[in-house]
C-alpha cells in the first residue's frame, strides 16, 4: 500500500458525497430553468417552486440561465459540498 493515502473515496471527500452531477444542474438550468427544474434536481424545492409559480414572467428563466453558468464555473469540490 502507498503511505500517501487520500481522505477521498469514490464518493468524494470525507463529509459529503457526490450525488449531484454539475453537468446535469448545468443542462436543467438552461432548458428547464424557468420551470425551476435544476433546483429540483438539487433537492431545493421551496426555490423550485417559486420559480414554477413566477415562471410566467421570465424572470427565473434569466437567472437559471445564469446559475447554470455558475454551476458549470463552479470548483467540483465546492459544488459537492452545498449540493451533495
Amino acid at each position: 500500500m502507498n503511505a500517501a493515502v487520500s481522505n477521498t473515496t469514490q464518493a468524494g471527500p470525507v463529509g459529503y458525497s457526490r450525488t449531484k452531477s454539475k453537468i446535469v444542474a448545468f443542462i436543467l438550468a438552461w432548458f428547464l430553468g424557468g420551470f425551476g427544474g435544476h433546483k429540483f434536481y438539487l433537492n431545493r424545492v421551496g426555490q423550485g417552486l417559486i420559480y414554477l409559480i413566477f415562471c410566467w414572467t421570465f424572470i427565473p428563466a434569466i437567472i437559471a440561465f445564469v446559475e447554470g453558468i455558475v454551476y458549470l464555473v463552479m470548483d467540483e469540490e465546492r459544488f459537492w459540498q452545498k449540493y451533495g
